[in-house]
């Protein structure tokens, strides 16, 4: 097992949603322990977070606003929390945008805007966090990916979703490559339907019902399970585990 450290940073993106997955994984990884630094386009709604798990949970925790679509920006917001915090040691890139247009119908400059935050975002925050690991000497990375990746769609976002997601799968494999000789991991996870507001919205209990009769667990997903996946790819006994896409989907894509 690696030697992991107990004064440890991990970044997360997008976690301002009040139902979203990152602020889910914060809380998660708040209470194992981790210090946190928070990066999202909403630098109050972070900001609160961080105050709010240094009260609840005890632990060392920043929020800056970046849009991680602007490279320069990101550097600059990461330097900051670098400077407060302890070693940045993991990376959960959780933020994203959906994208529900038909491929026929796509408005002028959705791809494009698509592509900006859930592909160029990943890979300029995990450049500049990974320098930070390489010095460091051990590193945990996630980015969320999506089951819309691996079918070709059929979900609530379509084409340009589709495929930046699938791009952050091979962005994870490549990077598991290039980055394993540093004792840096680097995993996807791919979630089925979660109950988020990235779904369009708040889920009836209707809508819940027909995505769950796709399902073997008769259950649309939470943020807690996605939070708990994060969490074990990015703890001390995931060190064997790189490159791989972990599918937390309640059984939809099997492969």
């Amino acid at each position: 097992m690696d030697t992991f450290p107990g004064e440890r940073t991990v970044i997360i993106t997008g976690a301002a949603s009040l139902r979203g997955i990152g602020r889910a994984a914060a809380a998660r990884l708040a209470r194992e322990g981790w210090s946190i630094g928070l990066l999202d386009i909403d630098g109050d709604a972070v900001s609160d977070l961080a105050s709010a798990l240094r009260v609840e949970h005890g632990v060392e925790a920043a929020g800056v606003g970046v849009d991680v679509g602007d490279e320069p920006a990101v550097r600059s917001a990461i330097d900051e929390l670098e400077r407060g915090l302890p070693p940045i040691v993991g990376l959960a890139n959780v933020a994203g945008v959906s994208s529900p247009d038909p491929y026929l119908e796509l408005p002028e400059g959705e791809w494009r805007r698509v592509m900006r935050i859930n592909l160029d975002g990943v890979h300029h925050v995990t450049h500049r966090a990974a320098e930070s690991m390489v010095r460091t000497g051990i590193g945990r990375i996630v980015s969320i990916s999506s089951v819309s990746a691996q079918r070709g769609g059929g979900t609530y976002s379509k084409t340009p979703y589709s495929v930046a997601k699938a791009g952050v799968i091979g962005l994870t494999r490549s990077l598991a490559r290039e980055l394993g000789p540093h004792g840096i991991t680097v995993n996807a996870i791919a979630p089925g339907p979660i109950d988020t507001d990235i779904m369009g919205g708040t889920l009836t209990e209707e809508r819940k019902a027909i995505m769950a009769a796709d399902l073997l667990v008769g259950r649309v997903g939470t943020v807690e399970d996605i939070a708990g996946a994060i969490a074990f790819l990015l703890g001390a006994d995931s060190g064997y585990i790189t490159g791989h896409t972990l599918n937390v989907d309640g059984g939809m894509y099997m492969h």
